[in-house]
């Protein structure tokens, strides 16, 4: 289970939220994520709020669509109450866990709720994430006719002991089936891989991103791997089992991944994320880079509206009992002042392609930009035209393994 909650405010049982986030409402995206918290098994280094059969303390995995369902109708009820105009969804994203644990009908139940609650916009992006031992041709089929769009596998390695050593119950040779499938249901395609694994040699990378290449998905994600406290894989580390991943070696295998990535057609857009193109990027994620407002429905889900944002109970049980008894499920939350959303705006926009407009920097941000184009480490805007040197940040390779770095400079004051 996932460490403890933000430190934040008490959150009121009906959920509203301050008349402050409706002002420039209408010029931003709103999404919708869905947080399915089962998964079969924990994987060793997973700190994300998900449960086992056993953890559930009586929960029904079976009873969760219906109690989802009730907060989404309950969101549209808060928003307009709280004075934040109604807007279609552009972005829905059912993550978790592994929300394919689900029988299919019951992902399609929660997405019509969330059409006939507030909308979906024509062409919107609409995903659920699965691993590719948790569906079939039948299953992938039947969520394309419900309206989903895009599925994202969590492949994370091709190698059996790197996938043994993260406690992945998937085979490998999975991957190509599930790929397969899925373009036959007609569904966009989005790998996921985790590098730096203990134990992990670079050829064992290079083995990894040679064969989600191969399955020509839009879109992959690269990320390295956080070995967090309270997860086994940290006390494993701790008791010396196994060897904290080699900060060294974690940039060798991203720069292997940009330039394997690259050679093969996909442009990074995001630090840890590729595209086949622009129209295959993940919206949704973009929308959290771009501080676009989102409500997250589920247990220990977040939400972001207009500078407000709040988490719910993390446990089932918990969360079961405050939405059938009518109660926001929301624990806490905060109400960022404009310092806050300052530094989240730089350090969101820093990692993303676009990168953000110099002229909007501080004064003493803005006059970091020659020397960070000194270091290296962002664009100096000769090959393109439209970086820093034309207004716009954008980083460089070394810079992208620098990301924070850069930004804690540019955030100067």
């Amino acid at each position: 289970m996932a460490g403890p909650h933000p430190v934040g405010d008490p959150a009121p049982l009906d959920g509203l939220i301050p008349a402050s986030a409706a002002i420039g409402s209408e010029t931003r995206d709103f999404g919708v994520y869905l947080h399915v918290p089962f998964c079969r098994v924990r994987c060793g280094y997973c700190d994300f709020n998900t449960y086992t059969a056993t953890e559930l303390r009586g929960v029904k995995q079976s009873d969760y669509a219906s109690q989802a369902i009730l907060e989404v109708e309950a969101a549209a009820r808060v928003l307009t109450a709280s004075g934040v105009p109604a807007r279609p969804a552009s972005t829905v994203f059912f993550g978790g866990g592994t929300p394919t644990l689900l029988p299919a009908d019951h992902l399609v139940r929660m997405l019509h709720a969330v059409r006939d609650t507030f909308g979906i916009v024509p062409g919107a992006e609409i995903t659920t994430e699965a691993n590719p031992d948790s569906v079939d041709l039948a299953y992938l089929r039947q969520l394309k006719q419900a309206g989903f769009t895009r599925v994202s596998f969590g492949m994370q390695s091709a190698v059996p002991r790197v996938l043994a050593t993260l406690e992945r119950t998937h085979d490998p040779e999975r991957v190509p089936l599930v790929v397969g499938w899925a373009r036959e249901a007609g569904l966009d395609v989005s790998l996921d891989l985790i590098y730096g694994t203990p134990g992990e040699t670079i050829e064992d990378w290079r083995a990894s991103l040679t064969h989600a290449i191969s399955q020509a998905p839009d879109h992959i994600s690269a990320y390295s791997l956080i070995v967090e406290d309270g997860t086994k894989l940290a006390r494993q580390i701790r008791r010396g089992e196994l060897v904290q991943p080699d900060e060294d070696l974690q940039a060798d295998f991203y720069e292997l991944a940009d330039a394997m990535l690259g050679d093969a057609g996909y442009a990074w857009y995001e630090v840890s994320n590729w595209a086949t193109d622009d129209a295959h990027r993940s919206r949704h994620n973009l929308s959290y880079w771009r501080s676009a407002d989102w409500w997250g429905i589920g247990p220990g889900a977040h939400s972001h509206v207009g500078g407000v944002r709040w988490w719910n109970v993390k446990h089932p049980a918990a969360y079961a009992d405050r939405v059938l008894a009518g109660h926001s499920p929301a624990a806490g939350r905060e109400t960022l002042d404009d310092a806050t959303r300052e530094t989240e705006r730089v350090l969101l926009l820093t990692r993303i392609r676009e990168g953000i407009p110099v002229a909007t920097l501080s004064p003493l941000g803005r006059r970091e930009v020659a020397g960070l184009i000194n270091d290296g480490l962002i664009d100096d805007g000769l090959i393109d035209g439209r970086a820093a040197i034309g207004g716009t940040i954008e980083l460089t390779l070394t810079g992208r393994l620098l990301a924070d770095a850069v930004v804690r400079r540019l955030l100067t004051d």
